[in-house]
């Protein structure tokens, strides 16, 4: 019912940034996407969340990204972005997309980021 569809990721050193880019496509127009938030996974940890955003602007951030990352959205493109500064090796995963509507979450396919030292 929705496909998402992340780009953005790449290789970048400590301290730059990168911006992740999400476009949602709904199969069926009359579902409403409520809440799009970004997650992450790095290898053998659980996947964890990092950020939402809700259809009327309201947003929240995981306390080990709070003023470097910032969510925002484009409600007439159903499209989340996260602009990730500062970056710490420690950011390094694969980063998801995922937005809840009233019948389901739905998960994008991933978009690796990785930060050296």
């Amino acid at each position: 019912q929705v496909q998402l569809v992340e780009s953005g990721g790449g290789l970048v050193q400590a301290g730059g940034s990168l911006r992740l880019s999400c476009a949602a496509s709904r199969t069926i127009s009359s579902i409403s996407i409520n809440v799009m938030s970004w997650y992450h996974q790095a290898p053998g940890k659980p996947r964890e969340w990092v950020a939402s955003i809700t259809s009327g602007g309201s947003t929240d951030y995981a306390d080990s990204v709070k003023g470097r990352f910032t969510i925002s959205g484009d409600n007439a493109k159903n499209s989340v972005y996260l602009q990730m500064n500062s970056l710490k090796p420690e950011d390094t995963a694969v980063y998801y997309c995922a937005c809840t509507t009233a019948v389901g979450r739905y998960w994008g396919q991933g978009t690796q980021v990785t930060v050296s030292s």
